[in-house]
């Protein structure tokens, strides 16, 4: 393991989602995340091969949580670690015995992430929900996709990943950086409605000085632009265009074979519709293929809309590695990059309880107690 986390030491408690995603992250950034799971057949639990990728890199001790002993085991992994990531309600660890409080009294240091959706508090703090739910409340989803239709859901890249594990880890990293100055853990509170509100910060500050509609489908960057959306091809494809800088919209207008004298000025939001509709004859007029011959190493900002089984073939992400061949399947590789301390995946996704015993040996329980621990079922 020779990422930049590597002797950063990472508790998490199985999830999905976020939290899996955020774990990863670390893992692939050389932490050992060591994920304390449910012990086999408890309600909710889902085999960490359901989610092979994001279950890379960790070591699992499984616990029975619902028994004191278990509490007292877990809280002594937890003892010798840097971070804990969750992802229950508001509440639920405390109930389990390791919240916060209690976590500090036996680790000071420990920097505690808490991942929910809706925050720690507030009205909607215990309300059930999910990406979809979170992005809509922050004014996300309502800015995404045409006019005439409803808005549709990005994946779930926006709450759950993009302001969800992504803030979860930023946050994690700094309170890793402030201990190391104060010396003291403390709790980062990552709520996806709160991410994915911070990643609209942009389009609020466009909207207030007047450059941005709260209409979909009518602005710089969300399809209105007929300089920035994507078009069909005459084999049923599209090219993604974001041609936002002059020189670059004349690259493309080239491209096209359009005269630039009978296109009226690239920003006459009026004649935005006119010109998409011209445009979208012009890409249905020949093939994807076609395209990328005449777009190729121009400026014009014209790229293929490629699917997920074609990605990982284009020319450019094979030759940066962008995605590897893990445990059988493709997946993207750890990112970003380092000049000396290189991420490198770590152990293939693990399946439930499959490191216990060495993870409590490392957490300082003797060979008798570990067994005696596993012959109560208390582990397995």
């Amino acid at each position: 393991m020779s990422g930049p986390l590597h002797g950063v030491t990472v508790v998490e408690m199985a999830a999905i989602g976020p939290v899996p995603f955020c774990g990863m992250l670390l893992a692939d950034l050389g932490a050992d995340v060591i994920r304390i799971d449910r012990m086999r057949g408890s309600a909710g639990t889902l085999p960490a091969e359901m989610l092979a990728t994001a279950s890379r890199g960790r070591r699992s001790v499984a616990i029975d949580l619902k028994l004191p002993e278990g509490t007292a085991t877990a809280l002594q992994v937890v003892s010798g670690a840097d971070v804990l990531l969750e992802g229950f309600r508001p509440g639920v660890m405390e109930r389990l015995g390791l919240g916060p409080d209690v976590c500090a009294e036996h680790n000071p240091s420990l920097v505690y992430g808490r991942m929910t959706g809706w925050g720690q508090d507030g009205p909607y703090a215990s309300m059930a929900g999910h990406d979809i739910n979170y992005i809509g409340l922050t004014g996300a989803l309502g800015a995404i996709g045409p006019d005439d239709r409803p808005p549709p859901p990005p994946l779930n890249l926006i709450g759950d990943y993009g302001g969800g594990s992504m803030y979860l880890a930023f946050g994690v990293l700094a309170a890793l950086l402030e201990r190391g100055t104060s010396g003291s853990g403390q709790v980062v509170d990552a709520a996806m409605v709160d991410g994915a509100s911070s990643l609209m910060s942009i389009f609020y500050e466009l909207q207030a000085i007047g450059y941005w509609e709260d209409r979909r489908g009518s602005n710089l960057l969300d399809g209105g632009a007929p300089f920035y959306r994507t078009y069909e091809t005459a084999d049923a494809r599209y090219v993604a265009v974001g041609a936002i800088e002059p020189q670059f919209y004349a690259a493309l207008v080239a491209g096209l074979e359009i005269d630039p004298v009978d296109l009226p000025h690239q920003l006459d939001r009026e004649r935005w519709p006119e010109v998409a509709a011209r445009l979208a004859t012009v890409f249905r007029s020949r093939t994807l293929a076609s395209w990328q011959e005449v777009f190729e190493g121009t400026d014009a900002c014209v790229t293929p809309v490629l699917g997920m089984g074609e990605a990982p073939r284009h020319p450019h992400n094979a030759a940066r590695q962008t995605f590897i061949t893990r445990d059988g399947h493709v997946a993207p590789a750890p990112a970003p990059r380092f000049s000396r301390s290189r991420p490198v995946p770590g152990r293939r996704a693990t399946t439930v309880g499959s490191h216990t015993h060495e993870v409590l040996a490392d957490a300082g329980l003797g060979e008798r107690r570990i067994a005696d621990l596993l012959a109560r079922g208390i582990v397995a």
